[in-house]
């Protein structure tokens, strides 16, 4: 069973922390261990596997309440949300790579060395046209590693015809997902109000979605999204760096 990064209440990066145990209902806590004597011996039924750590209450009040945990969909089911969005759409990508890239046909291309930027549109980018066209927006947020991974280059490489199309991609540099706080999880989030988690497997296939509006996942979601948008650069400014070390 895997955690998942749920939040915190420090601004500097310590505790306290809260962690959903996936596949459980259970919360893991990250907090400074109870050493108090008099606090210690009012405690009841105490087991010698047990640990006490203390946390602010607005930590728990922030991302502890959830709703029902949701189901996973397909990710053909939430295609609407692409169209029905008002304001903003918004994605952090995590991955160091995603395997509908490698299965794709311009993947063998850009191996090739092939121009893969300039494409004619598809079904993705004409929606981002027509929804940009009416006052959206379309916004994403990639972490890179150092050197970037081949699927990150492949990214790299077909950026441009989603940013013509309208979309604004920047990019973040992965050594600074532990000091913003960043989860681990790729989503979209819809109007600051909708999350659309993404599951993977092990080899980077996309399982499905788990959709929610859960005020504590909607609320780390946008401080995910406020935090790396602030740090993150512009696609074509972080190309431009690229090239300019080749």
């Amino acid at each position: 069973m895997t955690l998942r990064f749920l939040g915190t209440t420090s601004d500097d990066g310590d505790c306290p922390t809260l962690y959903e145990i996936e596949g459980t209902d259970e919360i893991l806590v990250q907090g400074e261990r109870e050493t108090d004597a008099e606090h210690l011996v009012r405690l009841r039924d105490v087991k010698e596997s047990e640990t006490f750590v203390r946390v602010p209450r607005s930590l728990l009040t922030r991302y502890a309440p959830r709703q029902d945990v949701p189901e996973l969909r397909s990710f053909a089911s939430v295609s609407g949300l692409f169209r029905d969005f008002k304001h903003t759409a918004w994605r952090l990508e995590t991955r160091r790579g995603y395997a509908s890239d490698r299965n794709s046909p311009k993947w063998d291309r850009f191996l090739a060395g092939e121009d893969i930027a300039h494409d004619p549109a598809n079904e993705w980018r004409k929606n981002v046209r027509a929804q940009t066209a009416l006052g959206k927006r379309f916004e994403r947020v990639r972490l890179v590693d150092d050197p970037l991974t081949r699927g990150q280059e492949f990214l790299l490489a077909s950026a441009p015809g989603n940013v013509a199309a309208g979309e604004d991609i920047r990019i973040l540099a992965r050594s600074l997902v532990q000091q913003l706080r960043l989860p681990e999880d790729d989503f979209w989030l819809f109007d600051s109000k909708i999350v659309a988690r993404f599951a993977f497997d092990d080899q980077d296939t996309t399982l499905g979605v788990y959709v929610t509006e859960d005020p504590a996942e909607v609320l780390a979601a946008c401080q995910a999204r406020d935090a790396a948008w602030h740090h993150a650069v512009r696609t074509e400014e972080f190309a431009g760096r690229v090239r300019s070390t080749v």
